[in-house]
């Protein structure tokens, strides 16, 4: 399991090939990669700072990866999470899995990507036009969350 947080980019493709190459006996690789909004609840965004607690977001990204792992029979997976301060467009978030079939993998890489969006201590702070704001949890990432219970 690879987990890291950082504040450099990150090539998606180079990703995916590590961990394919890794497990031959893979059959599906799947990920998700996430970007920067430039639009946010139809104000515009001219950046996006995030903020995290070393050692305790790792700690709690692995934790989420073990889960999935207890769910799922995946052989791997990558979760990369970028910090600091982001352009629209940048990529802030990988999540790649790896695993014999296909349905596995998304199953994972979606558990995955829900419980880090509501579980991982990461603090957003949105800079608009009208000022800076600190984002609260989605209702709808709350409901994604839900339906694995």
């Amino acid at each position: 399991m690879t987990v890291r947080v950082q504040e450099e980019d990150f090539d998606v493709g180079e990703e995916i090939t590590r961990l394919r190459l890794q497990y031959p006996q893979a059959g599906a690789v799947v990920s998700f990669m996430g970007q920067v909004r430039d639009l946010n609840d139809g104000q515009s965004v001219a950046s996006l700072k995030l903020e995290h607690y070393p050692g305790m977001t790792e700690k709690s990204l692995s934790a989420i990866v073990e889960q999935a792992r207890q769910r799922w029979p995946i052989f791997d997976a990558v979760v990369i999470h970028r910090i600091g301060t982001l352009a629209p467009q940048a990529q802030i978030v990988l999540v790649v899995v790896a695993s014999a079939h296909r349905g596995d993998a998304f199953a994972a890489c979606e558990f995955i990507m829900d419980y880090l969006k509501t579980e991982a201590p990461f603090w957003k702070k949105e800079s608009t036009p009208e000022g800076e704001k600190w984002l609260d949890f989605r209702e709808s990432d709350q409901a994604a969350r839900g339906r694995w219970q």
